[in-house]
């Protein structure tokens, strides 16, 4: 038996679901018991193994020898995805890569189901790549031919909005107009919709999509200016030299940054940054820069950095971020008032996509039944003050933030495909 399936494969994590028959979307387990896992591959160069999810991050920060790689969706059409990197087996491409993860969710998702999947709907923001319609098309073909390389022999796609719109209605009891609100690792992506119990049976819906928008902006970027603001300083960003200039900044944007962390790691990179030293009144700002650089610390930043934005938003307090593995005794700190402050620009041009959205299905926020919200960056507690600021009077109604999307493209495969 052959199976169609939905992927969600996102920037920081990703997910499968399958629709059997007439019923429910399943969520299928794909790391242990958990449904959604890291978009991570960690290339272990002592056991000569390739890791994926929490075990890659794990291996990574066990201090084991070898290349994380994260946030991959992020490269989507642009030319670093044909550039090949060094792993434990040789030269690879990140477009080889992507395909190895892929497969190895193929590979999951078949020992739940009992067959390799040989179709698959692929989940896709609104926009790869915003204001350039060749590269978002390069970004999609690149996405197809990973898929391809991965084992199916059928790969469509469809908006990562309008799958979640679709799990969501599963549990809508009358027509309704809702604003999906997909904020995920590397996009913000809005669909108005029009939804209702007896809506869902019918072959296309292209008729009750009233309007999509989309931004480049998601959970990653939240991350990278977090870093930069928090941790960064600590290191020398900002730094004004014997000069009064400030130190070049390149190096700290790609230090805070997930997927250009590793090119941190090369000769030459390192080299660059140790020319730097006359630009550093106080030295010991660049000592513990090339410390962090040299011993390929920068995804370890970059994580407690997450985690801390994670525990910010849900315990509502501050949380620390401890450096000690880079300088014993350091750390820095996130509070409430630090996050809302840093992340306000980028929240407010994701609020505004949002308000385009509505206008350009020809609404008012007033006409709203609800805003849906899914995606794991969507729990951002200062995003969600930000929606309910800008949508007065209008619910938010949280979805699965890691599965929805996943559950929408099963729906997506069934209908297609026949389940």
């Amino acid at each position: 038996m052959t199976h169609a399936i939905g992927i969600d494969f996102g920037t920081s994590n990703s997910a499968v679901a399958w629709a059997p028959g007439t019923g429910p979307a399943q969520a299928l387990p794909i790391e242990g018991e958990a449904t959604a896992m890291p978009t991570a591959l960690f290339f272990n160069a002592e056991d000569r193994r390739t890791h994926f999810g929490r075990d890659a991050i794990a291996h990574y920060l066990s201090g084991a020898e070898g290349r994380l790689m994260r946030s991959l969706k992020s490269l989507l059409g642009s030319a670093l995805m044909q550039e090949a990197t060094a792993v434990y087996d040789g030269l690879v491409s990140f477009q080889d890569i992507v395909a190895r993860y892929l497969h190895e969710l193929r590979v999951r998702a078949g020992q739940t189901l009992g067959a390799q999947p040989a179709e698959v709907v692929m989940g896709r923001p609104v926009h790869f790549v915003d204001d350039d319609a060749k590269r978002d098309a390069r970004a999609e073909d690149s996405l197809r031919q990973a898929a391809h390389s991965a084992g199916f022999k059928e790969v469509t796609f469809q908006l990562e909005p309008i799958a979640a719109a679709f799990d969501y209605e599963q549990r809508v009891q009358r027509e309704s107009l809702v604003l999906i609100v997909d904020i995920g690792g590397g996009t913000s992506d809005f669909t108005v919709v029009r939804l209702g119990p007896e809506r869902i049976a019918q072959a296309s819906r292209d008729h009750d999509i009233l309007a999509t928008s989309g931004v480049h902006i998601g959970g990653t970027d939240f991350d990278q200016r977090l870093n930069l603001e928090c941790v960064m300083p600590l290191l020398g960003y900002r730094h004004r030299g014997p000069d009064d200039r400030e130190v070049p900044s390149g190096v700290y944007f790609d230090l805070s940054t997930w997927h250009m962390i590793h090119w941190l790691q090369a000769p030459k990179a390192i080299a660059q940054a140790a020319q730097l030293r006359s630009n550093f009144r106080d030295r010991r700002l660049h000592d513990r820069l090339m410390t962090v650089l040299q011993e390929r610390y920068g995804h370890r930043i970059a994580n407690e950095v997450e985690q801390a934005k994670i525990r910010v938003s849900n315990d509502d307090q501050a949380a620390p971020i401890p450096l000690d593995f880079t300088e014993r005794g350091l750390a820095a700190q996130l509070t409430p008032a630090d996050t809302a402050q840093h992340l306000a620009a980028a929240l407010e041009r994701v609020t505004a996509c949002a308000h385009d959205c509505v206008r350009a299905a020809g609404l008012r926020s007033g006409d709203l039944a609800a805003l849906y919200l899914t995606g794991g960056s969507s729990a951002l507690r200062p995003f969600q003050h930000a929606l309910r600021k800008s949508f007065l009077d209008v619910p938010l109604v949280e979805g699965d933030l890691f599965g929805g999307v996943a559950a929408g493209l099963a729906y997506t495969a069934r209908k297609r495909h026949g389940g």
